[in-house]
């Protein structure tokens, strides 16, 4: 998506180490703030995000000002509610220089467009469980909350999502 505010691109590999250096600038920031951050975030996950073209950028003036990654299925996190019928986001990451300028409102036209265009009928996402805060954000946003899970300790699950209870949220999208 191209628009003269901003522009979503895939990342790549050369970028590794600005990528990894804001998850790790995000987490020491926000933590200080009092806000939950993950204990550690999985390298592999991410590096996997990025070679299967799930992790996006969002690019202002060539810097990078959001990361955010995406999923078709999350059957381990939504159980029997997956269907195949949800765009799933994860792994939202603003750069700490930018904070404050709405980039999440930028990431859900983004996820929006590109949700319609694939025959979805949800946006979904989890966080904590515990942090009403961003609940209530993403509530904002026109999320509802769905319930509390507590994930397992699959494989197949990143290292910072395993034995987690999360806020199960979905976005209905309707038909423009």
């Amino acid at each position: 998506m191209n628009t003269r505010e901003f522009n979503v691109q895939h990342t790549s590999e050369t970028e590794w180490e600005e990528i990894i250096g804001l998850f790790d600038l995000a987490m020491q920031l926000d933590g200080k703030n009092g806000y939950k951050v993950w204990n550690y975030i999985d390298e592999d996950g991410l590096r996997n995000d990025i070679r299967s073209k799930k992790q996006y950028k969002i690019v202002q003036h060539g810097d990078i000002v959001c990361l955010f990654s995406i999923q078709y299925a999350d059957p381990h996190i939504w159980k029997e509610r997956e269907q195949g019928d949800a765009l799933y986001l994860h792994r939202i990451v603003v750069n700490p220089k930018f904070k404050g300028q709405k980039h999440f409102e930028k990431v859900l036209r983004w996820a929006r467009e590109h949700a319609q265009e694939s025959g979805f009928k949800f946006i979904r996402m989890d966080t904590w469980a515990d942090n009403d805060r961003i609940i209530n954000y993403y509530k904002s946003f026109g999320f509802d909350f769905i319930g509390n899970h507590t994930t397992g300790s699959e494989a197949e699950l990143p290292i910072q999502n395993r034995n987690l209870k999360v806020a199960l949220l979905q976005l209905p999208l309707t038909a423009t």
